[in-house]
């Protein structure tokens, strides 16, 4: 067989094993070497093939859409530094659980370590942030070569989606000729002799079933937690960030059983959802800033799920609060705990874990008025807000309109800085589904646009996106992707000309570098943006964003939806809100 085409049987028979995994999105970025994993998928008529210019995007788009489907897609891309430029979209995909599968095509091995064009070091190119590396064997038509390859895909698929999900590495070598030479199909004397390795398992089964891997806390540290549980007086359960979205109606749940108090972060899966039972608390980044407040509601138990809550402040509580026990719950490799609060860490899923304590019978908190006071505090503060921004348009407003424009069923995707640290304080808690997405894993603001678009390919639906201008410009190049006829996302720009945050940080008194090195005004008209890559666009005042929302999702095709803010007078408006829940949280107290 030494003059047949080796690389297009050898790609056909791992995409083949992709198929039958349930894996159908494929994301490509033109280039040569690429070339037998690129045609292999066209070919095999299961997949969804989309084409991307920029590396960096296609990472960060295939990203989105295992993080709404939970099932990996594939980014194809050549060697050399196109390779390189999905490392931003692997460490988040590692960081935030979220399934991905990245191909790579690589030089034969005659040509690394030298000088050859386009040959870099590839081997374990992202390093720790892959749940697994494979450096894939030259192709070669042999039986045992090719049963090996469909394993690999098997085992790549199911380390993909864990548990903990991540990103899976796989290094193709392709010699040339890399086009399809004469036929393509294997002889068939060598079906014949390797029926399985030429044509897989019989009526499209999987080479290989993995069994994913279910971690469960054991049977001893649960009954501790209980003993503890039934003890506490002041019982305390935090739910951050999660991958798992189902995590949030078992956290529902428990909350519901135990009356353990509830504070919910936006992503947790917990905080917008039709429940009838249970309740999220979710205006504690606000009246959790006051020290009597804090005093007031300490907790003697901590239980934690997901990762590290988004705001800053009740991490800073949490901290302080002295519980006597900080029980963390989770079943992945990675520490979850970085200000070292816990006291006990049970490995195992959370949501399982929960429901088998709920159904534990007999759990009420043992100090009276405990749940009635947290209740009391986040209705107090519910109120200040709604009064202090009634006719004040900042872009706390802007977060809050944006949440209640979103239908129930519907999905938001928030970015990173203070978009999402903006939900969390005023966006508030909703009685209907709302799922909630976000690239909180290592929380940068790169590949925000892809990872929107990807996300409503996933998820089969329109979404939402919130971000700022410094993202949307970031990623600009991901607005090509809008072009994708079943992908529609209405973004949402809060565009304050530069980096927001950074004036609620010590360095903003530091006037001589501050505007230049870190607020970074850029004067770029979003409306220009949107023009070059063909996305309607809208300039919306604050507080027509709702509105506006509503009817973009109501059309067709993405829109881009601007509201213009002034860093200064944001800042100014936000501490008069906190300055009102300080003080209307304060009588609540007196009350007491």
């Amino acid at each position: 067989m030494s003059g047949l085409d080796r690389n297009t049987p050898w790609a056909s028979a791992f995409a083949d094993e992709l198929a039958r995994a349930g894996v159908r999105e494929i994301c490509v970025a033109p280039g040569s070497r690429s070339t037998p994993l690129v045609l292999a998928f066209a070919m095999h008529g299961s997949f969804r093939l989309r084409v991307h210019l920029d590396e960096r995007s296609l990472g960060f788009f295939a990203l989105g859409i295992g993080k709404a489907s939970g099932v990996p897609a594939v980014g194809i891309t050549t060697s050399g530094t196109a390779a390189a430029n999905l490392f931003p979209a692997v460490i988040e995909a590692s960081h935030g659980e979220t399934p991905l599968l990245v191909l790579t095509a690589d030089r034969p091995h005659r040509m690394r370590d030298g000088d050859a064009n386009q040959a870099i070091d590839q081997l374990r190119l992202f390093g720790p942030f892959v749940r697994e590396f494979f450096d894939v064997a030259p192709p070669a038509l042999e039986g045992p070569a090719l049963r090996h390859l469909r394993s690999l895909a098997g085992r790549a698929v199911a380390s993909a989606v864990g548990a903990p999900a991540g990103p899976v590495h796989l290094n193709f070598p392709f010699d040339q000729p890399l086009e399809p030479i004469g036929s393509v199909e294997l002889p068939t004397r060598f079906e014949q002799t390797h029926p399985r390795a030429a044509l897989g398992r019989p009526e499209s089964v999987p080479y290989v079933d993995v069994t994913p891997r279910r971690p469960q806390v054991g049977a001893a540290e649960l009954d501790l937690l209980e003993e503890r549980l039934r003890a506490a007086r002041r019982p305390l359960l935090v739910a951050g960030p999660a991958a798992d979205q189902a995590q949030g109606a078992a956290v529902l749940r428990f909350a519901a059983a135990t009356g353990v108090t509830l504070l919910a972060d936006p992503l947790s899966g917990a905080r917008y959802r039709a429940a009838a039972v249970g309740r999220a608390l979710g205006t504690y980044d606000l009246f959790l800033r006051d020290g009597l407040v804090r005093a007031a509601l300490a907790p003697d138990l901590v239980i934690r799920v997901g990762r590290s809550p988004t705001s800053a402040v009740l991490l800073d509580y949490l901290d302080g609060c002295g519980a006597d026990m900080h029980a963390v719950i989770d079943p992945s490799h990675r520490w979850k705990d970085h200000l070292a609060m816990a006291t006990h860490v049970l490995r195992g899923a959370a949501a399982e874990a929960l429901d088998r304590l709920g159904e534990r019978t007999g759990f009420v908190p043992g100090e009276a008025g405990w749940s009635d006071l947290w209740s009391a505090v986040e209705d107090a503060t519910t109120h200040a807000i709604v009064d202090a921004l009634t006719g004040k348009e900042f872009e706390g407003q802007v977060a809050r309109n944006v949440v209640e424009a979103v239908p129930s069923g519907g999905t938001l995707f928030v970015s990173n800085s203070m978009p999402v640290r903006d939900l969390d304080a005023f966006g508030g808690v909703r009685d209907q589904d709302i799922r909630v997405l976000g690239n909180r894993g290592a929380s940068g603001i790169d590949g925000i646009v892809s990872t929107a678009l990807g996300v409503a390919a996933g998820a089969r639906q329109p979404v939402v996106a919130f971000l700022g201008d410094i993202a949307l410009l970031h990623d600009g190049n991901g607005l090509l992707a809008t072009r994708e006829a079943d992908v529609k996302v209405v973004f949402v720009v809060v565009n304050n000309d530069g980096g927001g945050i950074f004036h609620f940080l010590p360095i903003r008194e530091h006037e001589l570098h501050f505007t230049g090195l870190f607020a970074t005004p850029h004067g770029i008209d979003p409306a220009r943006l949107a023009a070059l890559y063909e996305v309607p666009y809208q300039l919306v005042e604050p507080g027509g964003v709702g509105e506006a929302v509503r009817v973009a999702l109501a059309g067709s095709g993405s829109r881009l939806l601007e509201i213009r803010s002034d860093r200064e007078d944001n800042q100014r408006r936000r501490e008069a809100v906190v300055d009102a829940v300080r003080a209307a949280v304060a009588v609540r107290l007196d009350r007491s």
